[in-house]
């Protein structure tokens, strides 16, 4: 039977617990059913003494007892270290750059006219551009594979501020100190060798001597490659380029090895360029860009930014000869972002916002680069193959992720 007096009786006695554990707390706060554990940061105090830092208790929100049995954490924060190094280099006035002086297309010095010229070479002026307004503000390094110039300790010493010297990315050299930005060349290791010798495969270079140079992928690869084949071969090793290419030009191996665009431009250079022919087989892919230190983020992106630059410019249509009209007149936003007209991408990264239209206006987009150091009007007229933008049709895969 239904009673309502009970019912009443009974809501009535919930009310009171109900009050009574109200009453028991502060006026706003509700139950915790935990201990919060709060984790302070210490922040190096100027005195040199470590100040914990506060947190800011939400309104409304309960204060935490901690349980005097819980160990709090304290987390040290690095001292702010010295300057990155683009704010060095702005300092100093010039880029420091590491290249080839003597492979000519990449790197090379002209003795006579005391004058730097080549594709890697190109992108050291177009760095320079994007910080200084100015393709020349830079110093050319020349650098070898081995000895006392070695490129890699040279960039670790900082004796350069960056590398672009047809220098392959691999997992071992990214993780000694070193970092790299995106690919400018991708290239592949073949061989040279006399026409007259009849060598036309890799199989043929059984029991041969190769030359390459030492402490390359190069040498590494052709070890490897030939071990996986089953290939018995003699390995000559040359400290660097130019004992290599005239050791083989003077019959001390019967191939040669390396990228195929540095025996395309060594060949050149040797007595007589006709009588040698490069292999069409590749044994390896090889990844060529520029390298610097690592654990410097911007310097990174300022990096990384300026080769996408050069590629979005030619994804976009935007080149020397047409990049003044471009800025007076596009409409596009990808364009005006390129060339700073819109956004501020370049501030963000510690330049001005027209780095894009620098680099366009005083060295040129990656095919201006390309075909002036390397393309058909040039002693080497390499066939771009990969090295193409990827809009552009005929198996480019150079691609730049948008300015937006």
């Amino acid at each position: 039977m239904f009673r309502p007096h009970l019912l009443a009786v009974r809501f009535a006695a919930l009310a009171s617990v109900l009050l009574l554990a109200a009453c028991s707390m502060p006026f706003g706060q509700q139950a915790t059913p935990e201990p919060v554990i709060v984790i302070v940061t210490a922040t190096p105090d100027p005195r040199g003494q470590p100040t914990g830092v506060p947190v800011a208790t939400p309104v409304g929100a309960a204060t935490a007892t901690l349980d005097p049995t819980l160990t709090v954490v304290a987390e040290a924060t690095p001292t702010p270290a010295s300057s990155g190094l683009l704010e060095r280099v702005k300092a100093r006035g010039k880029l420091i750059c590491g290249t080839n002086a003597d492979l000519p297309g990449f790197g090379f010095y002209d003795n006579v006219r005391g004058r730097w010229s080549g594709f890697d070479v190109d992108f050291c002026r177009a760095l320079a551009a994007a910080i200084f307004a100015d393709a020349d503000a830079v110093e050319f390094v020349a650098l070898n594979t081995s000895g006392q110039n070695e490129r890699f300790e040279s960039v670790r010493s900082g004796k350069v501020d960056v590398l672009f010297r047809n220098t392959t990315w691999t997992l071992g050299r990214d993780l000694s100190q070193l970092a790299f930005g995106p690919t400018t060349f991708h290239d592949g290791q073949t061989f040279m060798v006399r026409t007259a010798s009849q060598i036309t495969s890799l199989n043929d270079l059984a029991g041969k001597k190769i030359c390459v140079s030492r402490g390359t992928t190069s040498a590494q690869n052709l070890s490897d490659d030939f071990a996986a084949r089953g290939i018995v071969f003699e390995q000559v090793l040359y400290d660097d380029e130019n004992q290599l290419y005239p050791a083989y030009d003077q019959g001390a191996c019967d191939a040669v090895t390396s990228d195929s665009s540095q025996l395309a431009s060594k060949r050149q250079t040797l007595e007589r360029p006709e009588d040698h022919t490069i292999l069409g087989e590749r044994i390896s892919r090889e990844p060529l860009g520029p390298a610097f230190i690592e654990h410097d983020e911007q310097w990174r992106d300022v990096v990384t930014w300026v080769v996408f630059a050069t590629m979005y410019a030619e994804e976009l249509r935007v080149d020397q000869t047409n990049v003044e009209q471009m800025k007076a007149n596009s409409t596009d936003p990808r364009v005006r972002r390129l060339l700073g007209l819109e956004g501020d991408f370049g501030t963000s990264l510690g330049l001005n916002n027209d780095f894009g239209y620098q680099i366009i206006r005083l060295v040129g987009n990656y095919a201006d680069i390309y075909n002036r150091n390397l393309g058909p009007t040039t002693p080497f007229a390499m066939d771009r193959g990969p090295n193409k933008a990827w809009n552009l049709g005929a198996g480019g895969v150079l691609a730049s992720p948008p300015f937006r």
